[in-house]
């Protein structure tokens, strides 16, 4: 089992580990290295010239650097070095297939493949440590075993009970489908008795046989067609933290409801400007506020953004809270906001005909859309209009009388802001920004929270100028920080792997685009695929083709710029209450304008911190995408047999996947279920061919489908082929 210590590690990677005179973490490993075999205490103990009055803070020392996966503990007894044992440290990570690999804390190895018969205890994103065993053949992959479970990823497991074995008692299996044993679910702690099929939340017990282990219930969720049910689980699944702790609490509780004339002193008074907001309908939080005014052949453009930074100190309860989370955390009929509603809701968002405290970054704008002067500084300014996508966008493009005269004081002036953002918009496009413009998944429900639909969510020019105004924000940010040499969290985007982009390209080349198809994986060539495909049915595909086989953007000391907006510079400044790496920004703005008394972060913090607010991010990604899985199943159920139309957007030995016209959703055809021929996929085509029809299957192309079944518990929609 996981050891349950705590490790006595900051966020910046500082050891705070005890040490007395001798014995400390360095001469420790050092003294391990120097020796080249595994010692027992008392060795140690020895070779270090210590007492036995020392024998107890070695041990404890010992305790914390096997924690860290740096040293392991034999079977007999001893002390080794892990990485001189051919052990590895790192997460295991479980395909859906069953298999799993190590992923390595040492970037510098490769993934290790872990047979599920060498598991041992360890469960999907466990750290743990991994014996490497020999290949069995030269040029063959490294294989691995599980001998130690460092920390488990959840101490909580959601499951579904599936049979009942006495008054208080279930077997149960976990919701996560990378999790493939039972758990003896002992509900008495439960205050109501749950049903057959509910979900709740088990603590984990003693492992009871191989694929069976003991759990305490200690949270009925409900049942599992229940909408807020599943966000539930998948929050408990993907480690979303719920509750804010008390010193967060307090903290937020003790904060004022307004800012006080105290808290203008050194503020340029923006009252006056008819600054406005402009976000989705259901949007709570509004962090962001633009303005746009001619000047001369260009434009001054005012980006406010909430100043966060100014209520939260660092090393606060509400610093550490935020920086555990990372970032908010966004579900259909929830959020988990990264700080409390007092902060996130209200004194720090942006509501109309309030003051605020913002930090302005304001730029003048040429009609080539090149920034000729940029200023920044911390303000006090009064939103003017609340405003939505859709009311702008029937202000600008529908010229709707009736919304024009509803807020006729700032139409002159979104009118200006329209020509600024099609200006930056031309410029991003001639200096090769790639515009992928996916559709995104927009659930609607009823009055019982039932899914009703998903379609593509409306997306019109109104958000485009939002988007173009944040950029050039960022952008103009990362320069000034970069300028003065000051510490910055840069948002990087690096080039994408070549080979994936190839394999992209070949995959392409049989469908309708196929006399379109680049022969180099140079950034033109990608951003003429997505042109190409723009309009067509194939749109789609080629957008989230491209956009898979790009690298993952992070963020790191290092200004490495971003692939996808062809920028040489750029940082994420423009969203503090949900996401940490813009209040770290924030503060660097702050030290290097030399307002207020919060230092500039150091660098060496900045690259631990970006480890941990990237891994967040995807944290957050993985958590909606299984969210939008579960509820697009939900919403099927009742279809089951129903016809539609789709385009194939995969591949497989198995298979190949449809995405759906009539609702944006996707599923899986199976080999199986063709019964007219023999198929047999046709790897480096990416097509699957049937052996006497000579039917094709392939990419982009256009079939009609029925749905054949949905599983729940396998996260599966099956679909079949209507025959023409």
């Amino acid at each position: 089992m996981a050891s349950k210590r705590k490790k006595r590690r900051s966020r910046s990677g500082e050891d705070t580990r005890p040490a007395q005179r001798g014995i400390n973490p360095r001469n420790l490993l050092k003294l391990f290295k120097d020796v080249g075999r595994p010692m027992r205490i008392a060795e140690i103990l020895s070779r270090l010239q210590e007492g036995k009055g020392a024998k107890r803070a070695l041990k404890d020392l010992l305790r914390s650097l096997e924690d860290d996966g740096k040293i392991i503990r034999t079977k007999g007894g001893a002390y080794g070095l892990t990485e001189s044992m051919s052990l590895v440290t790192g997460t295991l990570e479980v395909q859906r297939s069953g298999v799993g690999f190590l992923l390595p804390e040492d970037k510098r190895r490769k993934d290790i493949f872990i047979s599920p018969n060498n598991f041992g205890d360890a469960w999907n994103g466990d750290r743990v440590v991994a014996a490497v065993i020999p290949a069995a053949r030269k040029g063959k992959s490294p294989e691995g075993r599980i001998v130690r479970v460092l920390d488990r990823s959840l101490r909580k497991i959601t499951v579904r009970l599936i049979k009942r074995l006495g008054p208080d008692m279930f077997i149960s299996h976990p919701t996560d489908t990378k999790l493939q044993f039972n758990i003896m679910c002992d509900t008495e702690p439960l205050d109501e008795e749950p049903a057959l099929g509910d979900i709740v939340s088990v603590l984990p017990g003693e492992k009871l046989d191989h694929k069976l282990w003991a759990g305490d219930a200690v949270e009925a969720l409900g049942a599992e067609d229940d909408v807020s049910v599943q966000e539930g689980l998948v929050k408990m699944m993907h480690g979303v933290p719920r509750k804010f702790p008390n010193s967060a609490l307090t903290e937020a509780q003790q904060l004022p409801v307004e800012p006080s004339e105290a808290d203008f002193a050194g503020r340029k008074d923006l009252r006056d400007l008819p600054l406005v907001t402009i976000d989705g309908a259901t949007a709570r939080d509004f962090d962001d506020a633009i303005c746009v005014r001619p000047e001369g052949k260009g434009y001054r453009l005012w980006v406010a953004i909430a100043d966060v930074s100014h209520y939260v100190r660092p090393g606060s309860g509400l610093d550490k809270e935020a920086i555990e989370r990372g970032n908010s955390y966004y579900f259909p009929q929830s959020v988990e906001p990264m700080f409390p509603e007092a902060l996130s809701n209200g004194l720090c968002s942006l509501n109309p005909n309030v003051n605020r405290l913002a930090m302005v970054a304001e730029m003048v704008i040429g009609k080539d859309g090149q920034c000729s002067g940029e200023t920044f500084y911390p303000a006090v300014i009064r939103s003017h209009a609340r405003l939505t996508y859709s009311q702008v966008h029937r202000i600008l493009q529908d010229k709707d009388e009736a919304e024009r005269t509803a807020v006729s004081h700032v139409v002159p002036m979104l009118e200006d802001a329209e020509r600024l953002a099609r200006i930056l918009n031309r410029m991003r496009q001639d200096r090769g920004t790639l515009d992928f413009d996916l559709p995104e998944p927009e659930i609607f429900f009823d009055m019982d929270g039932v899914a009703t639909d998903i379609q593509p969510k409306a997306r019109t020019f109104s958000h485009q100028i939002v988007e173009e105004f944040m950029i050039a924000a960022n952008e103009a940010v990362a320069r000034f920080l970069e300028n003065r040499d000051m510490p910055c969290l840069y948002r990087v985007h690096p080039s994408p792997d070549a080979e994936k982009l190839q394999s992209v390209f070949k995959m392409l080349a049989r469908t309708e685009l196929g006399s379109k198809i680049p022969t180099s994986p140079s950034p033109q060539a990608v951003r003429d695929l997505i042109a190409a495909a723009e309009g067509t049915d194939m749109e789609f595909i080629v957008g989230r083709l491209v956009l898979r086989s790009m690298m993952q953007a992070s963020y790191g000391p290092e200004n490495e710029g971003h692939y996808g907006l062809a920028s040489d510079c750029y940082c994420h400044f423009t969203s503090p209450i949900r996401r940490y790496a813009d209040l770290v920004i924030h503060r660097s703005v702050k030290a290097a304008l030399g307002f207020g008394d919060v230092p500039a972060p150091e660098f060496d913090t900045l690259a631990d911190l970006g480890d941990h607010l990237s891994a967040r991010e995807r944290v957050a990604m993985k958590a909606e995408r299984e969210i939008l899985r579960r509820v697009t199943i939900l919403f099927l159920r009742d279809k089951v047999g129903a016809e539609f139309t789709g385009i194939i957007n995969g591949v497989a030995d198995f298979g190949f996947w449809v995405e759906l016209n009539e609702v944006m959703a996707e599923g899986l055809v199976r080999l199986s279920t063709l019964e007219d021929d023999y198929y047999a996929y046709m790897a480096d085509r990416q097509e699957i061919w049937g052996e006497r029809t000579k039917k094709r299957f392939g990419i982009g192309q256009s079939v009609r489908v029925f749905l054949r079944d949905v599983n729940l518990s396998r996260l599966e929609v099956n679909l079949e082929l209507v025959e023409s």
